[in-house]
């Protein structure tokens, strides 16, 4: 650990609890939990980390994330408090991958640049929507994108052009030992009535259908086809309100898995189980999830 703090330029903390860094509210302690300070501290950081044998996790705002109770050996990395450089010139946005997502919609709905606003209330950062090709309401950050700049666990920059990135439903095929650095994109100008309708019509579907009043991790589950729903599913095979511990499968939206105070990791991966197992016997198909878990053993969601 000393190495490793001589080589940090930004914030280093040890046994920092991950439950102070997902919107779940939930997760073990990190082995050591660093924010760089810039490109050139991310590089020796991870540089550090390959020589080392020192396993690397990258988080962003840990929207979508589900930490164990026992925590994460190794150093989880995190841009963003550090990497939030947004800049928007005409119809081309550049933004750096630790910018918040809403952030980042909300300043081109201002400029009337369309494309985004149906993820207005999303959560998570830039880089997290692009390796999850986020997206709400028939719209994905995909479509707008143009490039993105990447670093390697060895500390080299690269460069991706759009159609070097496959992107499908809630993935992308980002390398697992890459971290996204900032991303462009091109926007297109509409009218000011178009981009609001659209983004009136994204915020009140998300306050109709979303437990927004709890935390959670937004959908657990991907939906395994476009016509069929995870949450009609769960909700068929009639788990709303099915509890464990204080974690609870929402009476609102069936694949929204709430944490009612101080519900555990084991809490949340309990309910996996039980909703895929029913969905599996009722409907013959295995939920896929669409959350990313972290220092989990391999068959711990399999029911």
């Amino acid at each position: 650990m000393a190495e490793l703090k001589a080589t940090v330029q930004g914030v280093l903390i040890e046994n920092e609890p991950m439950s102070k860094h997902t919107s779940y509210g939930i997760g073990g302690p990190a082995w050591a939990y660093i924010t760089p300070k810039d490109s050139v501290d991310l590089g020796n950081i991870l540089h550090f980390a390959t020589a080392a044998d020192i396993q690397v996790h990258f988080v962003g705002s840990g929207s979508n994330l589900l930490v164990a109770d026992e925590g994460i050996d190794g150093i989880v990395l995190t841009l963003g408090k550090s990497f939030t450089q947004l800049e928007i010139q005409g119809n081309h946005v550049y933004a750096e991958t630790g910018v918040m997502l809403g952030r980042m919609v909300k300043e081109c709905v201002k400029r009337n640049l369309s494309g985004l606003e149906s993820m207005i209330g999303v959560p998570g950062t830039v880089g997290g929507a692009l390796i999850m090709n986020a997206g709400a309401f028939g719209g994905e950050i995909s479509n707008c994108l143009q490039k993105v700049d990447v670093m390697t666990l060895s500390g080299e920059l690269k460069e991706y052009a759009v159609d070097e990135i496959d992107f499908s439903y809630r993935h992308s095929t980002f390398k697992d030992d890459e971290i996204i650095i900032s991303a462009d994109f091109e926007m297109l100008e509409t009218s000011t009535a178009v981009i609001q309708e659209n983004r009136s019509k994204a915020s009140q579907g998300r306050k109709d259908n979303q437990p927004l009043k709890f935390r959670s991790a937004g959908s657990v589950f991907k939906n395994p086809k476009p016509d069929v729903a995870a949450g009609y599913l769960i909700d068929q095979a009639g788990l709303k309100g099915t509890r464990s511990g204080n974690a609870e499968i929402s009476e609102k939206h069936a694949n929204f898995f709430i944490n009612h105070g101080n519900a555990n990791a084991s809490d949340i991966a309990k309910l996996i189980r039980i909703a895929r197992k029913a969905v599996q016997e009722k409907f013959d198909i295995m939920l896929e999830l669409e959350i990313k878990t972290l220092g989990f053993t391999e068959d711990i969601f399999t029911p």
